[in-house]
């Protein structure tokens, strides 16, 4: 049961990166610290819609 998922930037709201979750395994929603290229520098990215 594997989703695909999109992440954005917490600090510019841009859209970076797509990814795949297990549903089943992580319900809510995800939160990682990856490179934004329009800040520059590594922020978190939160799951969005």
């Amino acid at each position: 049961m594997r989703v695909k998922v999109t992440m954005a930037c917490t600090e510019c709201k841009q859209r970076n990166y797509n990814t795949m979750k297990n549903k089943k395994n992580n319900p809510d929603r995800m939160e990682l610290k990856k490179y934004c290229p329009f800040c520059k520098k590594e922020t978190v990215h939160k799951e969005t819609r």
